[in-house]
């Protein structure tokens, strides 16, 4: 049995992911700003504002003193789209912080005990807007920015046996994703007209991606991205 953290847990990926893994047999620990529906996967609910730096660093400081944790997947996103000519840097910031902030700090209260224990997995929520998507410019930032985390920080920590990898979805049907593209809504086609196979991700699709990156079978594999996005990320055929 194994120990895992997980930001962002409430729903979504961050969820399926923390079902999966209880059902392996798992302890889950799950942080985000709301109490999620179902909290049967988790050893530990811990309701906390990420947005807080001090709020947020508390509660990791306390989880690593009180659990012997041994991977953590940072999930907790933020986007605040808009186009070029109307980004402000507050709301650049608060991108900045969501993303890269909780996961640098995270990752930075559970890194001895990992180091002590000669294990640790460490897995990141990028995607697939890394490629370029208009009115993301802050979230493309954070996103590419964690995949530049990924790749150093699997060189610095290998020795260690602590693996760093990341997963990129492409449209995921989360329940954001379906509030703000609805089935049959002309935004939603447009993503679905995009991906290759025809048709949107499901949240368990990515959390058995994020499962093989925390477990035991994955021990060879560090600083690697793995696109789970039906083939958007491939391209179209040319014929």
């Amino acid at each position: 049995m194994r120990t895992y953290i997980i930001t962002g847990a409430s729903k979504g990926i961050g969820h399926a992911t923390a079902v999966q893994l209880a059902k392996e047999g798992h302890q889950v620990i799950g942080l985000a700003r709301s109490q999620p529906e179902d909290s049967a996967p988790f050893t530990e609910f811990v309701p906390v504002d990420l947005g807080d730096q001090n709020a947020r660093l508390k509660v990791f400081e306390e989880l690593a003193a009180k659990y012997r944790v041994d991977g953590i997947l940072n999930n907790v996103g933020l986007v605040n789209p808009a186009p070029l000519g109307e980004i402000t840097l507050d709301d650049f910031d608060a991108v900045i912080d969501m993303n890269l902030r909780v996961a640098i700090q995270l990752t930075q209260a559970v890194l001895p005990g990992m180091k002590e224990r000669g294990w640790g997995r460490i897995v990141s929520t990028s995607s697939l807007v890394t490629a370029g998507v208009p009115f993301r410019t802050s979230y493309a930032a954070a996103k590419t920015a964690l995949l530049s985390f990924t790749r150093s920080w699997a060189l610095e920590l290998a020795q260690f046996g602590i693996t760093v990898n990341a997963v990129s979805p492409g449209p995921v049907a989360t329940e954001l994703f379906n509030t703000n593209n609805p089935p049959g809504s002309e935004s939603r086609q447009r993503y679905i007209d995009g991906i290759p196979m025809k048709r949107t991700g499901t949240p368990e699709e990515l959390a058995a991606a994020n499962c093989f990156f925390l477990g035991e079978s994955s021990s060879f594999v560090t600083g690697q991205n793995l696109y789970v996005d039906g083939g958007s990320s491939t391209g179209h055929a040319p014929i």
